[in-house]
């Protein structure tokens, strides 16, 4: 039996190697970015006008003109056009080149226009209103690393340097494989000896916060049927999760039937509740998680090890767990880390925890009221005090 921590650091240092895809930018959104994104020309591309308003040269304001004749007017869109007397101005909108032989734009709101004569009311300043060329990124800079998490403001860019498609990192391919002739489909009435599935739905659904797809399957417990599927996800799926089938009980097969199918062991059990009996291993190609089948340590262990080591895979930073505090005293004697399920209150910026009560591992359906879980490190008193700071995990 491992601690969580080293449990955790094996479960990190063992990656499987990265693959990179192409993908439409419309659809890279959340993907992991695998190439630098650059500017094909200046950003902005043209001296950009900023306010709607006249365009003038600013060395006829200096000299003391302040009223002057409208040219033409030049909308964004139009090509750059050219002032052809300081005594003149461009009546000129918004994202338009700014005309040739002006510097300064003011605003509709600083002016009095009449009879074809715009009149500057305010003070204003050289090149005022103007973006100018190349003033956030020159041509060939980097606008965008590889490594980042695609948001929306990233496919903006793409678009903008005329990247129909984005190298991103592929998601392994993930199977989630449920174990117990106990459980039957969601659309089947179950018998009074049977549930429906759930577990395998719970763990894809928080995998999703990183994109992951996955497919899903059932194994009967028997080792010779455990032994076959396993065989086969081996061949067709770079991660392979399972719920149930890790504990103690004569039909636990799952690790049996991994080792006939040479996945090597690298922990079983660790020294937490709930969660103690997971299986953690690999062989050359495919990562394999074993976890406990009570509902509530599924969840945890899915939270705990398996979403952080796929955003590893992805180059996703994690945080550490923001830290909250206790509202009661609680009491743990046994030599584990506990994990405990909590709701959340915010008190001037200050985060607190609250123990929720529930009827053990098999009660998932506490887990709608939780926030999250709280770690309890063992400590030989089994005393944590109201006012303690805890680690927190989010759901």
């Amino acid at each position: 039996m491992v601690s969580v921590e080293e449990a955790l650091h094996l479960v990190l240092e063992n990656a499987i190697s990265t693959k990179i895809e192409s993908v439409d930018f419309q659809a890279s959104l959340g993907r992991i970015l695998a190439e630098n994104l650059v500017a094909d020309r200046d950003f902005p591309p043209f001296d950009r006008v900023t306010m709607d308003g006249v365009a003038i040269d600013f060395s006829a304001f200096v000299d003391g003109l302040k009223t002057f004749k409208i040219q033409e007017m030049q909308a964004a869109g139009d090509e750059q056009k050219t002032l052809e007397s300081t005594q003149n101005c461009i009546e000129i909108m918004t994202g338009a080149v700014l005309p040739k032989n002006t510097d300064t734009v003011i605003r509709y709101e600083d002016l009095e226009i009449e009879n074809g004569f715009a009149t500057i009311l305010a003070e204003i300043k050289p090149n005022q209103n103007v973006h100018f060329q190349g003033h956030d990124k020159l041509s060939g800079q980097v606008l965008v690393r590889k490594g980042k998490v695609i948001s929306a403001s990233h496919v903006a860019i793409a678009a903008s340097i005329g990247k129909h498609d984005l190298a991103v990192l592929a998601l392994p391919k993930i199977a989630i494989a449920s174990s117990g002739d106990e459980l039957v489909g969601i659309s089947e009435v179950p018998l009074p000896h049977q549930i429906r599935l759930s577990n395998v739905f719970a763990i894809a659904a928080i995998l999703k916060k990183v994109k992951a797809e996955v497919d899903i399957f059932h194994i009967h417990d028997t080792l010779d049927g455990s032994i076959s599927k396993i065989e086969e996800m081996l061949k067709n799926y770079d991660v392979i999760i399972f719920s149930g089938g890790v504990s103690m009980g004569k039909k636990d097969f799952i690790p049996q039937a991994l080792a006939e199918n040479n996945v090597k062991e690298i922990f079983h059990k660790i020294a937490q509740k709930p969660g103690k009996p997971m299986w953690f291993g690999k062989n050359d190609t495919t990562i394999v998680f074993a976890l406990p089948g009570n509902p509530v340590s599924t969840y945890l262990c899915t939270i705990k090890y398996v979403l952080p080591w796929l955003k590893k895979y992805l180059g996703i930073l994690e945080k550490n767990p923001p830290s909250v505090i206790l509202t009661e005293d609680i009491v743990f004697k046994p030599k584990l880390n506990y994990f405990l399920q909590v709701k959340i209150q915010n008190d001037k910026g200050c985060l607190y925890a609250t123990p929720l009560k529930h009827n053990g591992s098999g009660d998932f359906i506490s887990l709608a009221e939780a926030d999250g879980f709280i770690e309890l490190p063992f400590r030989e008193s089994g005393l944590f005090l109201k006012g303690e700071t805890v680690d927190f995990f989010a759901i």
